[in-house]
């Protein structure tokens, strides 16, 4: 059954209740912050799509504000488990992987509708994942996904997507090798208020000095990305 099977609301109400003592464990375990993965066709990410989501129930619903309501659920959840005082984050995405058509949220309008209830539901950080943190979510503005997001829900945001290599990552299945990249743009958007945090995945599975040569100016050093990076993490 290439549909899978539709959840049931107990199958709901236990995966809710699973992701917050998820959280709790890791708070207990001493972790002061959970990043809960709403991205990249994961379980959350499947109620908001309405490609995967053809519920007719509450956790469905013609719009995205509507299909919001599993994700809202979960947080309520994890912020009841961990309390007040313990940052909980969540990534989002518009794109699906190797589907970069499929947005969520078409407009600046549908990403506030989407946004501001998992905001008030107890998220204090969006992490915004997109291919290449430079392009723009919306026309008229250059702003990226997580500049809007920063805009329209007032949290504080993560930027992620080909920082410092020239090569996105899916790229690199095909055999791709990206190189190092100037910064100039990403620290031009941070200057600028657009962005809290950015996000480094693949310059670090070359390179786990990556962050230090950063901060010592040893950009000579700086190490491209190949498909073997992802077999092997060699230290330096």
């Amino acid at each position: 059954n290439n549909n899978g099977k539709t959840m049931t609301e107990k199958d709901i109400e236990d995966a809710i209740i699973a992701y917050g003592k998820a959280a709790a464990d890791a708070k207990r375990l001493g972790f002061n912050s959970v990043e809960i993965h709403g991205a990249h066709g994961y379980l959350i990410d499947q109620f908001f799509w309405e490609g995967t989501n053809e519920r007719n129930d509450v956790y469905g619903g013609k719009t995205l504000a509507e299909r919001t309501r599993f994700g809202v659920d979960v947080i309520k959840e994890v912020r009841k488990q961990v309390g007040e005082d313990f940052a909980v984050i969540i990534r989002l995405s518009q794109f699906k992987p190797s589907a970069y058509a499929n947005q969520l949220a078409k407009t600046p309008q549908e990403m506030e509708a989407w946004l501001n209830p998992l905001a008030d539901a107890g998220v204090d950080i969006f992490h915004c994942s997109q291919r290449r943190f430079w392009e723009p979510e919306f026309e008229g503005s250059d702003l990226n996904f997580a500049g809007w997001a920063k805009k329209l829900s007032g949290k504080p945001t993560i930027t992620v997507g080909s920082v410092g290599l020239t090569g996105e990552f899916l790229a690199a299945f095909a055999g791709e090798s990206s190189e190092p990249s100037s910064l100039e743009e990403l620290l031009r958007r941070m200057d600028r208020g657009d962005f809290d945090l950015v996000a480094v995945g693949r310059p670090l599975l070359s390179d786990p000095n990556w962050v230090k040569k950063i901060k010592e100016g040893r950009t000579d050093e700086l190490k491209g990305f190949t498909k073997e990076a992802l077999g092997e993490l060699v230290m330096s």
